[in-house]
Order: structure tokens, then C-alpha cells, then sequence
């Protein structure tokens, strides 16, 4: 099969040759992962802008996903810098056995101030430059892979670095007018480039926002119906209707169950990442398997990083016959692959589900 046939027979709940795959990397991973495999990768935005695409190739990856949106202003300076929605970033470096590697971290939000609303003019989604990546993505590599448009942090994510997030939570109790005002900014952005990418031709449009703690949701199942779910519904069905075959996937870290149904009953149809440290995925298959496909379950927190790799084979083989019985699953780590890593981890997650063993970059079947 080739990569796309793979993906679209696991989300038809189909069974395929093998369970298809998806990976993505922090910078200091990607530098470090190409070092090994011997690989000429520059530098890499997990997010998807300006990527060559040369790792997940070389390791088999089945998804190739291209970015839109304010999820690509992560990385984009080395110490401080503003982003071009008005949002200012700092550094913030840490120590791993492998390295150090840093992380941006948000230091100040544009609308902190009620008045700064009124005046605050968001980036134009139309420019034509922020879908060069989209275009060469789908004409060099569509007719093989599967293509992903992201739109991630969709609504809330980016509305609470906008504002900053103890406003904004306070704003869904004391002024939701004006918590609707600030949402709208972000959602109608993405929202106008999920529907361009649609019309370009992507399989996938990956949308969501972080709405779940380790152990229960950041808001109350009727905060998140008043503010997020009618827009997300237009969301679904704008994109929908420009091209009804084409997937939606929704992102949510922690443990979301309780929107669950409501995220299927508005047309949702692949859950990412499935942490399930939060969510049991055995569990989630066995309710809503039939009605939802689901995207990751491979645990970033524990098992890859501080595993071994025999561990890191045996949860894979159990999401293969638990979550992923009778297609319905891409599998991947449940976030950008860390610094704090090992090799010999990662390797045992890309052998374990694409049979062929990765020695430094000579790849051989297995």
C-alpha cells in the first residue's frame, strides 16, 4: 500500500498492511535524530512551516502534515521576539541526558488590556505566502502521502495569548461578550485558512485546542458548550462543505470525555493524541470506536522517554491490538518526540509498527 492508501483504509476501520504512522519533533530532537541517521535536515518547526520532510521519510511516516496558523509563531526566535499577532515570547532553556534544548514560553498578551480590543487588527489570512509550504507539500508529495492541513490552536489557545489565560477564564464568567469578541479573532482566522486548505486539496484538516488537565477538563462541559462547540460545529461544516471527503481530526490534550460525544455529534472524526496517561485508549475504542477514529496513544510522558525500548515495543504492540483492532488508528507519540528521549527508544517505536529496523539511517527489512 502506499502511505495514503494506508490512512485512508485505517480511517475507513479498515485493516491495512500495517497501522499507519505519524511522528513529529521538537528542533533539538530532529537535529539530533538526523545527526544519527546521517541525514541533511535544516532546522525543523514541529508545527509543520518550511519543513523538508526529510526524517519523516526516511522513517516511514504515512502523514505529512503543512501548518497555517498561530501554532507556527512556537520557535520562531532565539531569545525574546513578538510574533506578528502581538504576541511576545522568551526562551526558556532546559537540560536533558542529551543536551540542552529550550522551549518559548509567552511573556505578554497584546489584549491584556479590556480597551486594546477595540483597535487590535489580527494578520490577514489571505496572504498568499502562507500557503506556498501547502501547495509544494501537496504537488511533490499528495498522490503518496497523506496531507494533513493544521490549523491547531484554533480558538482558545490563541485567544488566551491574546489576552492571557486568568483573564480570559475570568472573562467566560464576568464579560462573555467580550470573551466572544476575543474568541472570534482567532477562530475566524483559522477557520478562513482551514477552508483554503481544504480547497487546495489536503485529506486532513487537524484543528483543536488544549481543553483537558492531566485528570479532568480546564473548564466546565458547559463553558466549553456556551463558548467552543457552536464554533466549532460552523468550524466542521464550512470545511465539510467545501469538500466532503475530507477528514477532520480535533486536538485535545488531557482527559476530555466528557465532550466527547458532542465533538461526534457535531462531525467530528479522529481524536488526537490520546494521552493515556489521562484517557484510558482501550476504553475510549471500546465506546466510540464505531463512530470515531483516533490519532496517536503512544505515551510522550513516560514510556518514550524514560522506557526502555522493550517497554516502548510492548505498549505499541497493546494500542495495535487494543485501540488500533480493525483499523481506526494512525499511532504516534502523543506529542512533538523530546530532547529527553533515547534513540533506542525512538527506533523500537518506528520498527515496532513498520517492521523495518533503523541502524543509524541504514534502514533494513526486518
Amino acid at each position: 500500500m502506499t502511505h495514503k492508501e494506508r490512512v485512508v483504509a485505517a480511517l475507513a476501520h479498515e485493516s491495512a498492511d500495517r497501522c499507519p504512522l505519524q511522528i513529529s519533533f521538537t528542533p533539538e530532537f530532529a537535529e539530533r535524530l538526523a545527526a544519527d541517521m546521517g541525514l541533511a535536515e535544516r532546522a525543523h518547526n514541529p508545527h509543520g512551516g518550511g519543513n523538508t520532510y526529510v526524517l519523516e521519510r526516511a522513517l516511514g511516516v504515512d502523514m505529512l502534515q503543512t501548518s497555517v496558523g498561530w501554532a507556527n509563531c512556537y520557535y520562531a526566535g532565539d531569545d525574546t521576539y513578538t510574533d506578528e499577532w502581538g504576541v511576545s515570547w522568551r526562551s526558556a532553556p532546559y537540560r536533558t541526558p542529551f543536551g540542552q534544548g529550550r522551549y518559548t514560553e509567552i511573556a505578554g498578551h497584546p489584549l491584556a488590556e479590556d480597551a486594546a480590543v477595540d483597535s487590535y487588527r489580527p494578520p490577514d489570512p489571505a496572504r498568499p505566502e502562507l500557503y506556498e509550504d501547502a501547495r509544494r507539500l501537496i504537488a511533490d508529495y499528495g498522490r503518496e502521502y497523506y496531507i494533513c492541513g493544521v490549523t491547531v490552536t484554533t480558538i482558545f489557545e490563541t485567544a488566551w495569548a491574546l489576552r492571557g489565560l486568568e483573564a480570559l477564564m475570568m472573562d467566560f464568567v464576568l464579560d462573555p461578550e467580550l470573551a466572544d469578541r476575543i474568541l472570534d479573532i482567532p477562530f475566524l482566522y483559522h477557520l478562513e485558512a482551514a477552508k483554503r486548505l481544504a480547497a487546495m486539496g489536503v485529506d486532513m484538516i487537524w484543528t483543536g485546542d488544549d481543553m483537558g488537565a492531566q485528570h479532568s477538563m480546564l473548564m466546565s462541559p458547559e463553558i466549553w458548550r456556551r463558548f467552543f462547540k457552536p464554533r466549532m460545529a460552523r468550524f466542521f461544516a464550512e470545511v465539510k462543505a467545501i469538500n466532503p471527503a475530507v477528514k477532520i481530526a480535533y486536538h485535545s490534550d488531557g482527559a476530555i470525555q466528557p465532550i466527547i460525544p458532542e465533538l461526534i455529534e457535531i462531525g467530528l472524526d479522529v481524536l488526537n493524541p490520546v494521552q493515556p496517561a489521562s484517557m484510558d485508549p482501550a476504553a475510549l475504542k471500546a465506546e466510540f470506536g464505531d463512530r470515531l477514529c483516533f490519532w496517536g496513544s503512544i505515551d510522550e510522558q513516560h514510556t518514550l522517554p524514560f522506557g526502555s525500548p522493550d517497554e516502548v515495543r510492548r505498549e505499541v504492540e497493546l494500542r495495535l491490538g487494543t485501540i488500533g483492532s480493525g483499523g481506526g488508528l494512525i499511532i504516534g507519540p502523543t506529542h512533538h518526540v523530546q530532547l529527553d528521549t533515547p534513540l533506542g527508544n525512538f527506533y523500537a517505536l518506528v520498527e515496532a509498527v513498520t517492521g523495518t529496523v533503523v541502524d543509524g539511517g541504514r534502514a533494513r527489512a526486518s
